[in-house]
């Protein structure tokens, strides 16, 4: 109590000490001490609301500083300032009063401390207290007289706030300034360059045959002001977005401004996307590009043209086709500058497709212009080698042109055209020019002869097929050596394998085929079997130089595959091998004839074919001096056997034993004659009959035979007529007896051993594949008769 009379203030303190703790953050059992204290002393409740109403505007204000920010510090403690300094009076007793209430915490601990020292402190310090009250009853009496003032301050407060409100609106209004400040410079940037978009789609629209580096130059500032447009879009719709959001954290009650942005940045979205849709089907580029792809087109099919093998026929072992035939220097440039600027596009394997497309178009062109049918046989279509003989010659020429002409230009051409953008970019279009061409079908037919049944003349056209291929080797190598052919480069090594294979397979086994001929029949004539000049002629081919080089080459490959060393000689001993073989089946087949004369003349015969046409050639130098001159000796000692058994027979039927030349004995002597002429005649019809049949090769031969028939027959029957034919001409019709003049039996003999019509003969037998090859190639390849 402050007096008897005063009221106590529970509510005043209550009130202001909850203020005081939220502004000063006292603990709570500080704001009850002082409750006590306070309410002990002070009782007026509707001072103490005024009091309390001031104390509470003060912590409004302190908590408006603290939530306002920096930019609005200095405005709300200007408002503040300006409404608290009409209750500063008021105030000042408020916090008098609180000075006292100081003193009395003061006080408190003092006695607290007092109580320690003893009794004797309490009596100085309830002097202290006494005073203490004296001075709490002073300041209750100010704070009452604060009262009314303290209540006019709370009226005023509603209009405090709604003026500080519109403050901050107009605040947060101006703030948005700064924002919209940093979108215009942007925003009128996109303005510029949709403007040049526009100008520049028109330019695009023309056609670029006109002038196509000039619409390729519109074609790239296009692009350029597209990106620039998206980029520039997407700068301004970050900012709006941040303007957006902020008008909606500051709940700004104006709707427009946020309408307006909101439609804007939909506005912008649809420019940002631009590009994007431009480059779709219909779009302003995508369309632009197709343009290009046209004229990339209609240049490179104006400027193709088919090869002509005539006009390289003169020069086929060139290793490099013509200049002219390229594509001219401003086309490659105009091309080059199409695929650039498609390639930024994503848009290189379409220029890809297209220059293949029209270059493999040009190249089959090229080659359907050869009439290739052949290429397309199948294995079904030929029993042997032979039916196709003619076309693996062409084979090899066409091979050729395809390879150092035809595809040659086009290696060369995809370099130049696609040299700016990497090598394996043209190598891989050269890799599909050339399957889309047809060389594959070129290595197919190549496999389809190894098919073939197994003969020997097979071997030939292997050789053949693997000289071609080896003489392409290094073009092969250069053009198709990148990963892009490598199913060319597996087809061409499995070719090569078979070839190999094949070829040293037939090789090795000539001797043996040879060997299996020898229990089949010799010629019932005599003459040369088949077989014989066959395989003398084919050994003559595989020893001339061009086969006898691939020969070796070859069996060398297939040696070293199989790990083993291929040795020099190795093909002369095998050669030789044949040959002898040969020979063992002469005198087989000699064995085989029941008439030993015919078996004589069959060994004369074919021995002097050896000396005859071996003598002089690759076979005839590797046989050597020696063999020849046991060869000439057996022809020798066989035509002596040959005219000691048959003709030489003869001369014994008209001797002249027993003829006496006397009158009375003349008719004894007539018919001895009679009956030796008799005899000799059927003798001499029986062999010329027999012998008539029989044939000898060789002209020489033939004619050295017969004059040596001619001279034991002939001189020996003169005589004999001119000696005896007076008897026989006594008895009447000499015809009877004599069947034949000597004119006509050296007429008869002469004309022996002749070949007949349609039989094979020596004369006919200077190459390996003449007329005679129909009918041995297959006899060769399995067991036929020798003939």
């Amino acid at each position: 109590m402050i007096d008897g009379k005063g009221p106590s203030l529970p509510k005043f303190w209550e009130t202001l000490w909850a203020c005081l703790a939220r502004l000063f953050q006292k603990s709570e059992g500080d704001i009850d001490d002082c409750e006590i204290a306070v309410s002990e002393t002070l009782a007026d409740s509707k001072f103490s609301s005024r009091i309390a109403a001031t104390a509470l505007n003060l912590g409004y204000l302190i908590l408006e500083k603290k939530e306002c920010g920096e930019e609005r510090e200095s405005e709300v403690w200007f408002e503040s300032g300006r409404l608290v300094s009409l209750e500063l009076e008021s105030i000042k007793l408020s916090f008098q009063l609180i000075q006292q209430f100081g003193k009395f915490w003061g006080l408190k601990v003092y006695l607290a401390m007092a109580e320690l020292k003893g009794i004797d402190n309490l009596v100085a310090a309830r002097e202290v207290l006494r005073s203490s009250l004296e001075k709490s009853r002073n300041i209750a009496f100010e704070i009452r007289k604060s009262g009314p003032k303290l209540e006019m301050t709370i009226q005023t407060l509603p209009s405090l706030e709604a003026a500080i409100k519109d403050i901050a609106r107009k605040c947060d209004v101006c703030s948005i300034r700064t924002h919209i400040d940093r979108v215009v410079g942007p925003a009128a940037a996109v303005l510029k360059v949709f403007d040049a978009v526009r100008e520049l789609e028109n330019l695009v629209s023309a056609d670029p045959c006109s002038n196509l580096f000039g619409y390729l130059s519109n074609v790239k500032r296009l692009e350029e002001a597209l990106k620039f447009l998206t980029d520039n879009c997407q700068l301004v719709i970050l900012w709006l977005e941040d303007v957006e959001q902020f008008l909606e954290d500051k709940a700004v009650s104006e709707d427009w401004y946020i309408l307006n942005v909101k439609k804007s940045l939909r506005i912008l979205q649809e420019l940002k996307a631009t590009e994007e849709h431009s480059r779709f089907n219909g779009g302003l580029l995508n369309s632009t590009f197709n343009k290009l792809e046209n004229e990339f087109r209609r240049l490179l099919a104006e400027n193709s043209f088919p090869v002509s093998m005539a006009s390289t026929g003169s020069s086929l072992a060139d290793e490099t086709c013509t200049d002219p035939l390229l594509l001219p220097l401003p086309v490659i440039c105009k091309l080059q500058a199409i695929i650039e600027r498609l390639t930024g596009n994503n848009r290189l394997e379409k220029c890809i497709s297209i220059y293949v497309e029209i270059r493999s178009l040009n190249a089959q062109t090229t080659l359907q212009a050869l009439d290739l049918d052949y290429l397309e046989m199948s294995i079904s279509e030929f029993d042997s080698v032979q039916t196709i003989e003619g076309y693996i010659d062409q084979w090899g020429k066409h091979l050729e042109f395809a390879v150092k002409h035809l595809l040659e230009l086009e290696y060369r051409l995809c370099n130049d055209v696609f040299q700016n953008f990497g090598s394996d970019v043209s190598r891989d279009s050269f890799a599909k020019i050339a399957v889309e061409s047809g060389m594959q079908n070129f290595i197919r037919f190549g496999s389809t002869v190894t098919k073939c049944k197994k003969e020997a003349v097979k071997l030939f056209k292997l050789l053949d097929i693997f000289t071609a291929l080896n003489k392409l080797r290094l073009d092969f190598n250069r053009l198709f050596g990148g990963k892009a052919c490598i199913e060319i480069q597996n087809q061409t090594r499995d070719l090569i394998k078979k070839i190999v294979n094949g070829a040293s397979e037939i090789f090795w086994e000539l001797s043996s085929q040879v060997e299996l001929q020898r229990h089949s029949s010799p010629p019932s004539d005599g003459s040369i079997p088949r077989l014989v000049s066959f395989v003398t002629d084919y050994c003559n081919q595989l020893l001339e130089d061009d086969y006898r080089s691939t020969l070796i080459q070859v069996l060398e490959i297939h040696r070293g595959w199989n790990h083993e060393k291929y040795e020099e000689g190795l093909l002369s001993e095998e050669v030789y091998k044949i040959i002898r073989a040969l020979e063992l089946n002469l005198e087989k087949w000699a064995n085989t004839y029941e008439d030993s004369t015919l078996s004589y003349l069959f060994m004369m015969n074919n021995r002097w074919y050896f000396c005859k046409n071996l003598k002089g050639t690759k076979l005839g130098d590797l046989l050597g001096d020696s063999w020849f001159r046991g060869h000439e000796e057996y022809v020798e000692y066989y035509a002596a056997l040959y005219l000691r058994e048959s003709w030489g027979k003869l001369p014994a039927l008209l001797s002249e034993e027993g003829l006496i030349l006397f009158s009375s004995g003349r008719a004894i002597a007539r018919d001895l004659v009679k009956k030796r002429l008799k005899a000799f005649n059927e003798v001499f019809d029986d062999m010329y009959k027999k012998q008539s049949n029989w044939v000898l090769s060789d002209k020489g031969l033939r004619w050295k035979t017969c004059q040596l028939v001619v001279q034991i027959i002939v001189p020996l029957y003169k005589s004999y007529m001119q000696n005896y034919m007076h008897l026989m001409e006594q008895g009447g019709s000499p015809s009877k007896c004599v069947k034949y003049s000597a004119e006509s039996l050296e007429n008869m003999l002469s004309s022996l051993f002749q070949p007949k019509l349609g039989k094979y003969g020596s004369t006919k037998c200077t190459h390996l594949i003449g007329k005679i090859k129909d009918v041995v190639y297959n006899h060769f390849s399995s067991t036929p008769a020798a003939a």
